[in-house]
């Protein structure tokens, strides 16, 4: 009972989250929506911080367990950016995208909050980490990029996109294509033989000495 009680807290403030808002998010209005008594959060959590933070952890491993066997498939940088956008018009469906903004706002004055949502974020870095490993092996990049910065540069790009497009869609649009093209750029650099692809790499490496 005790464990289904916090898995009942934990949905309800995802759900006010995403319903109502996190100016919303408060002791009564999480149990309402959850079905049981306010004096549970307390019980269980602590505080409400601490069972949105809790809560903000949980919705992450979900939403990555939903996406983990897509990416797991995914076999180019093309391939990347085309779940990327599909992702993004799902995750913005679903609400998440928005109440990431305000959990990133909500952050700023709560190290609960704050340390919660970066854990959330870690997962998926984790995640296009792997990704990024795997599919820039199989271009002259290798050996050059850095899969685990560009997985938090490519992060923290869609955080920006996503919280953009809620005030200029059509220039979020355009970041989506500009990123695009790099997957083209990247596309063309695979399909190069192994001996334009050594002279690449020495180019790239003479360029960041």
């Amino acid at each position: 009972m005790s464990a289904a009680t916090r898995d009942k807290l934990l949905e309800g403030a995802l759900r006010t989250l995403v319903e109502q808002g996190i100016t919303k998010a408060s002791a009564r209005t999480i149990a309402a929506t959850a079905g049981v008594g306010q004096g549970l959060i307390f019980y269980h959590f602590g505080s409400v911080d601490e069972l949105l933070a809790a809560a903000c952890r949980s919705g992450a491993e979900q939403r990555v367990a939903r996406y983990r066997e897509r990416l797991a498939e995914l076999g180019s940088l093309a391939e990347l950016l085309e779940f990327a956008r599909a992702m993004h018009e799902e995750e913005r469906t679903a609400g998440n995208v928005a109440m990431l903004g305000q959990l990133l706002a909500a952050g700023q004055n709560s190290p609960t909050l704050a340390a919660a949502t970066a854990d959330g974020l870690g997962l998926w870095i984790a995640e296009l980490e792997k990704v990024l490993t795997r599919l820039l092996a199989a271009t002259p990049l290798a050996g050059y990029a850095d899969p685990a910065g560009l997985a938090r540069a490519t992060a923290a790009s869609f955080i920006g996109i996503e919280l953009y497009e809620g005030v200029d869609p059509q220039g979020a649009g355009s970041a989506l294509d500009a990123l695009e093209q790099l997957a083209g750029l990247a596309a063309v650099l695979e399909g190069l033989g192994s001996l334009s692809q050594r002279v690449v790499r020495h180019g790239l490496r003479r360029g960041t000495r």
